[in-house]
């Protein structure tokens, strides 16, 4: 104590100057640079020409489309593919909202109250008021107005139309301006008639071609400079987004002799329950990694391993074990029977039970009284119309195809394919009373109910330790690209590419799902090597090597792409050089040592020449009034090679169409591509930040 007391003593002013200057310290730093290291962290995932998109909000607006996600899958689960699709629509649909709004301001475009009156309880309501208001094919406008009548007293019904009001009100916005920018369209009639005389006729050609080939890349050199010359002069071939590229090697926990014998010896033990059980489907169900199929399976349609050896089983047989990709399995041979592939039926279906149908005995007597009807002659579909409470099969007149696999309830199912064709039969299942009519059995046959026990082959603990430990000691060996490169040649290991990986990624082929890696790929520096990611049964080590900045690709990235076309030019300059201007074409012909060719049918409307392909320049020239039938053409710069043409006769075209009907079909033509791409223009042409990958 008397130590801690002196301190004290001596000190106590020290400290308390040191505490005060580093206040002072902190005030000035958050004076002079604007924040202080106590600054709150940025949360917004997003902008649009301005407009922030908050962390909260988006998170807010994925749990919602989430939540209408889950109500439609039958668990009630989504997987993290449907989480990664949702994510990408609500960040489209902020981008929708923040651009087309934007638009809709800047041209005066608005949707009053009363517009969105109109389309819900006007004459001609919204297609979606329609959709959601009808019954039995038919818009049931008492049913609207009964639910708009009961929305002051309804809390859900009153949410669900205030929803509907601001999908019309969007809707009618978004109407409304494409309906304008539609009507900007126009394609005069001047230019019609000049396509026409364009296109009014083909050329038939003779020509001498020098191909790009015949002259060795070897003896063409290129400098960076010139390469990145062309690059800059065609700057709209190399755009690219932000992206990252990984080079990666994978220490996968493949399962080992041992972990096969392992699990051979655990099914091997069920083995032997399966051969004397009563209760095969409650087995299987808790014990198979593949759950039991209560029903048959036709011998022919059949599609398993050692299908011949299976499907030939006595009932009560047992065959295996075989291999089934990952699985083990034993394969018991439950029941066969004689039925067919498979069933029309038609049906009735008379509702019963607390989901809204009538009681029981009521339905049944109903059922039994229809049933009657139809043995007596009653036209089937009429009956389906009036009383059939099945609105999947109400426009088709009750009818089913149904095949073995088909997903039907059991009761239905088993009647279709074990009754006889012309039977008819009331049938209760969970849903009510069907009144069934088998009209035809196709490919009698037989069939067989299999049960299978399989068995998965998982790597043990001790193989996953293994290729962990494997993956830990090549990263701990590869600090470095070089060293990762020369580890990766010394340990002949099989290393893969991940290129063009985007902020929002995650999935990499070859791993699966794997945003870690991807984020760590947005932090990392060039050059970097990762520690070792766990990807399921998975071990990976990665480096990053390239770094993509959203613009101009750099020209380490299309270097090969780039060179050949730098090197294509200087050969074409080689050979324009070496023709001159040609008298003719045997000039040309005797000066490069090519052959004079003929290509007939060249068109001005399409670059693709028959005997050449995609050649437009020698399209179009093919067709240019100052050469004409009489001289040959100046060298031509083609894909291929270098081009001298004469052009030998015209021959007429096709007829045009009437000019009226051209402009119209030009006009429809571009009004479609606006409803395709006319968001796609305007996201181009908008400055979006996306900085969601910082946060997922």
């Amino acid at each position: 104590m008397s130590v801690i007391q002196k301190i004290r003593d001596k000190y106590a002013v020290v400290i308390v100057v040191v505490i005060c200057l580093a206040i002072v310290s902190f005030l000035l730093q958050d004076a002079f640079f604007g924040k202080s290291s106590l600054a709150r962290r940025s949360t917004t995932v997003g902008k649009v020409n301005g407009e922030e998109l908050d962390l909260g909000e988006y998170q807010r607006r994925i749990q919602d489309a989430e939540a209408g996600a889950r109500q439609q899958m039958p668990n009630g689960n989504i997987d993290e593919q449907t989480r990664q699709y949702i994510r990408e629509q609500v960040w489209n649909q902020f981008l929708n909202e923040q651009i087309m709004q934007a638009q809709y301001e800047k041209l005066g475009i608005a949707v009053t109250e009363a517009e969105v009156v109109d389309q819900i309880k006007g004459k001609n309501p919204n297609p979606i008021v329609v959709q959601q208001f009808t019954r039995d094919g038919q818009f049931d406008r008492v049913a609207l107005q009964q639910t708009i009548a009961q929305a002051p007293q309804n809390p859900q019904i009153r949410a669900a139309l205030a929803q509907l009001e601001t999908y019309i009100a969007k809707s009618q916005e978004q109407l409304k301006y494409i309906t304008l920018i539609k009507q900007g369209v126009y394609y005069p009639k001047w230019m019609a008639a000049q396509q026409q005389e364009d296109n009014s006729k083909t050329a038939t050609i003779s020509y001498v071609s020098v191909p790009y080939a015949s002259i060795a890349d070897s003896t063409i050199k290129v400098t960076d400079a010139e390469l990145n010359r062309f690059i800059q002069d065609h700057k709209e071939l190399f755009k690219v987004e932000e992206s990252r590229k990984v080079e990666y090697v994978s220490f996968d926990a493949v399962p080992s002799a041992q972990d096969s014998a392992a699990a051979i010896q655990q099914i091997v033990a069920l083995k032997a329950e399966l051969d004397t059980t009563n209760d095969v489907a409650g087995f299987i169900n808790r014990n198979s990694e593949i759950k039991y199929y209560d029903g048959y399976v036709s011998k022919s349609a059949a599609q398993v391993p050692q299908k011949d050896s299976i499907v030939n089983l006595p009932v009560g047989a047992v065959y295996g074990p075989y291999y089934d990709n990952n699985l083990i399995v034993f394969a018991k041979m439950v029941d066969r029977k004689n039925m067919p592939d498979s069933v029309k039926v038609r049906h009735i279906l008379i509702a019963s039970g607390p989901q809204g149908g009538l009681p029981d005995s009521v339905a049944k007597k109903r059922a039994d009284s229809i049933e009657v009807a139809v043995r007596g002659g009653a036209d089937f579909k009429a009956l389906v119309t009036q009383y059939s409470d099945d609105p999947g099969s109400k426009q088709t007149g009750g009818e089913y195809d149904i095949t073995p696999a088909t997903q039907f309830v059991p009761e239905f199912k088993d009647f279709a394919f074990e009754g006889s064709k012309g039977q008819i039969k009331t049938v209760k299942t969970q849903f009510g009373y069907h009144v069934i009519e088998i009209m035809d059995q196709k490919n009698i046959g037989p069939a067989i109910k299999v049960a299978y026990l399989g068995k998965a082959v998982d790597a043990s603990k001790e193989t996953n330790n293994n290729a962990y430990g494997a993956a830990s000691d090549f990263a701990g060996k590869s600090r470095t690209a070089v060293t990762f490169e020369k580890n990766v040649q010394q340990g002949k290991l099989n290393k893969r590419i991940a290129d063009n990986l985007r902020p929002m990624d995650f999935v990499i082929p070859g791993i699966g799902q794997s945003r870690e890696l991807v984020r760590w790929a947005y932090e990392a520096k060039k050059g970097d090597v990762s520690t070792v990611f766990t990807f399921d049964d998975k071990y990976v080590v990665a480096v990053l090597t390239s770094v993509r900045a959203e613009g101009t690709a750099p020209l380490d990235d299309v270097r090969p792409q780039v060179e050949a076309e730098v090197k294509k030019h200087k050969k074409a300059e080689q050979i324009i050089a070496k023709l001159q201007t040609p008298a003719s074409l045997d000039a040309a012909a005797k000066s490069t040592n090519q052959p004079v060719l003929k290509a007939e049918g060249v068109s001005f409307a399409s670059p693709f020449i028959a005997s050449l392909g995609f050649e437009p320049r020698v399209a179009g020239a093919s067709f240019n009034k100052a050469w004409g039938t009489a001289k040959v053409s100046a060298p031509i710069e083609g894909n291929a090679a270098v081009y001298v043409i004469k052009a030998d006769s015209y021959e007429p075209a096709q007829q045009a169409q009437d000019l009226a009907t051209q402009q119209a079909a030009y006009e429809q033509g571009i009004k479609s591509l606006l409803d395709q791409q006319l968001f796609e223009v305007l996201k181009k042409k908008s400055d979006i930040k996306d900085t969601r990958g910082k946060f997922f």
